[in-house]
């Protein structure tokens, strides 16, 4: 009976260390709250039955701990610098140049996170158990906090992995997420309590609580982003350590991603930018660092800060004010945004009375009701949103926001994205998606129609002079002088304008045409692999996804809009139209043809080259390039440290190849180096 008792206890424990990784880490829960809770209550029965089974690391010790008479300062075995920060592109720009000089002006792969806004922790494991936390304290010296980290229910107390490191510290940010904090401060508002501010500081006066069940109550979070002293970990670079901190069941950061070069890095800075618009924590920045561990070292440290690692900051701004109404708006693809109709405020010297809510999930998970008290934030340059609601000041039941089931301007019966967020109108006649399209197709980083702005466009669509692109390239200068404010000289203008941007190439017409997940960056690469709209139409889905940066997601979207109606018929209509749908490559951009008709994947670390150098190279001497190796593959290009990729083309019997044989079937006169 003991030894089964024995077994029993440690399956639970073994069953809800797996069902919290599912839970926090993977996002994919197979059991409900309720049956984890029933496991939870099992185990700790049987640990109350049996006490000499017990033990510290039990899923059962998350609270209960004595209170600490205080916090006991411990020396780091590794200093926790701070970072450098700028709160500019220029300045961000400088830094990456001064690390490519350093590396006597080779590229470095670069990676980028956001800057979680919590409080920086350490936490230390030994063979597997949870020994050790600690606050950065003055960089050398931090406090104590194992007791309080112990309670955060994403942080385990022992690493899911039979082969733990002897030693591992992982450094991250503790964190409370903006719904939480609104909870919190209902709960301290009921008991007399002040309220926090927002959720940084009611980390910091949580994390540091003498008595753990305080710190529990509060339901603190953390993500793991860097690595302190370790003993036995498999990792050479900053990606690799993340993957092997998930395996083991700790919270990695989210939202992170490489590049090959420190302007591709920068160029991600925008895109991580719109993305923070839809999480429910805090972000005060993003991070850019070093990949390479090797790398990290040769660089070092100064007093104060890594040289391999710089925050681009943004100014923070809040403001308190009522939401007055909830109104809805369609988008180019259909989707329904809430938005948020403000009591003007002002806020960074401008006065702001609209957000965008972003979907219908983000509503619910703030629990955003018209007439609420709410909090309204901006960082720098970023678009105002509402960051969380002051539920202490709702002051009567305040109904649920009835998020439309009906298209507001077409009536179309509205459905979801399958696994996804959005709630999209399906109906592409929709006359507000027709409007928010032509808009966007002339924008500047589409086909650049100077003159063809908002309100011409609610004059064309409305009058029924323009029901898609290529209606615009049949309208007359009398048709355009006939709608309000547009003159003689305007209209011409326009006409004119319209017309010439026929000549704009098929990169500027793909990126106009709104495809799902096609943007400017990915138009471009489609059209400088194909160069015409012919090819595009005879490549299989297989080709497409082939394509390096071009994931099978957008590959089959792209293979949709071409094949498919509505798509097939506008790139029809427009090509009768005479827009030109081929995509010239500059003379000087084709070297020779020697790799005509071969197709390349490159994997590994390269010291040669960077990623994008080789990628060029290949396609100047007139070969294409792909992100994945199959039976098509021609040749791999190796590098240090290559994975599965390598293993796949072996077995294929791909030709690899190493960086010198690459070079070595180049012209001699073309080498780079």
């Amino acid at each position: 009976m003991s030894k089964r008792t024995q077994q029993q206890i440690e399956q639970l424990r073994s069953d809800l260390l797996r069902h919290n990784k599912l839970y926090y880490i993977d996002a994919q829960p197979e059991i409900t709250d309720l049956e984890y809770d029933q496991l939870l209550k099992e185990l700790h029965r049987l640990e109350q039955l049996y006490p000499e089974y017990d033990s510290p690391e039990s899923p059962t010790k998350r609270v209960g701990e004595q209170p600490v008479d205080h916090l006991v300062t411990v020396d780091h075995r590794l200093p926790m610098l701070s970072i450098d920060n700028t709160y500019n592109l220029d300045e961000l720009r400088k830094f990456g140049q001064r690390t490519k000089d350093a590396f006597d002006g080779r590229e470095s792969e670069w990676a980028v996170e956001l800057k979680i806004d919590g409080v920086a922790a350490s936490v230390i494991y030994e063979n597997g158990v949870l020994v050790r936390a600690l606050t950065r304290g003055n960089g050398v010296q931090g406090d104590d906090i194992t007791h309080n980290i112990r309670t955060i229910a994403d942080v385990p107390l022992r690493l899911l992995s039979d082969n733990p490191p002897d030693v591992l510290e992982v450094r991250g940010e503790v964190y409370m997420t903006n719904h939480d904090l609104a909870q919190i401060n209902e709960r301290q508002i009921s008991r007399g309590d002040a309220s926090f501010k927002n959720t940084r500081n009611a980390t910091a006066g949580s994390i540091r609580q003498l008595d753990p069940r305080i710190c529990a109550e509060r339901r603190l979070r953390m993500f793991c982003h860097g690595i302190g002293y370790c003993e036995g970990i498999h990792s050479e670079t900053h990606m690799q350590f993340l993957d092997e901190i998930r395996s083991y069941g700790l919270p990695a950061s989210p939202f992170v991603d490489s590049f090959d070069s420190f302007e591709a890095a920068i160029a991600h800075c925008e895109f991580l930018t719109q993305e923070v618009q839809d999480i429910d924590f805090e972000v005060d920045g993003i991070v850019l660092k070093l990949n390479q561990f090797n790398q990290r070292d040769a660089l070092g440290n100064t007093a104060k800060s890594p040289r391999w690692i710089v925050a681009y900051k943004w100014e923070r701004y809040e403001a308190i004010t009522r939401l007055n109404n909830i109104t809805v708006q369609v988008g180019k693809t259909g989707a329904i945004t809430p938005v948020a109709e403000l009591e003007p405020v002002e806020l960074a010297g401008t006065t702001v009375s609209r957000s965008s809510l972003h979907n219908a999930d983000e509503i619910e998970r703030k629990d955003i009701r018209v007439g609420d008290v709410v909090v309204v934030e901006k960082a720098g340059k970023i678009i105002p949103r509402v960051v969380r609601v002051e539920k202490h000041e709702r002051k009567s039941n305040l109904p649920k926001f009835p998020f439309p089931t009906h298209c507001p301007e077409c009536d179309s019966a509205l459905v979801k994205d399958e696994g996804g967020v959005y709630i999209r109108c399906p109906n592409y006649l929709c006359p507000a998606q027709l409007r928010e399209r032509l808009r966007f197709y002339a924008t500047r980083n589409a086909m650049d129609i100077e003159g063809l702005g908002d309100k011409l466009v609610e004059q064309l669509v409305e009058a029924e002079l323009v029901s898609g692109y290529a209606d615009l390239y049949r309208l007359s200068s009398d048709q355009v002088a006939e709608l309000e404010r547009m003159g003689d000289k305007s209209s011409k203008n326009v006409v004119i304008n319209i017309q010439a941007s026929k000549t704009r190439g098929l990169a500027k017409v793909l990126n106009a045409l709104s495809i799902r997940h096609v943007g400017a960056q990915v138009a471009a690469t489609i059209a400088k692999h194909f160069g015409s709209l012919d090819a595009i139409r005879k490549a299989t889905l297989e080709e497409l996804s082939e394509i390096n940066e071009i994931g099978e997601v957008i590959a089959a979207s792209l293979h949709r809009f071409v094949h498919q109606s509505p798509g097939s018929d506008i790139l029809q209509e427009l090509e009768n139209a005479g827009v030109v749908m081929t995509e010239a490559m500059a003379e000087e951009e084709q070297i020779s043809d020697v790799f005509a008709g071969k197709t390349f994947v490159v994997t590994g670390t390269l010291t040669d080259f960077t990623r994008d150098q080789i990628h060029e190279l290949i396609v100047q001497h007139g070969g294409k390039t792909s992100s994945s190796v199959s039976g098509k593959t021609d040749y791999l290009v190796s590098g240090e440290k290559a994975g599965s990729k390598l293993a796949k083309a072996q077995d294929l019997g791909v030709e690899i190849l190493s960086e010198a044989d690459f070079q070595r079937l180049i012209a001699p006169g073309n080498l780079l180096f």
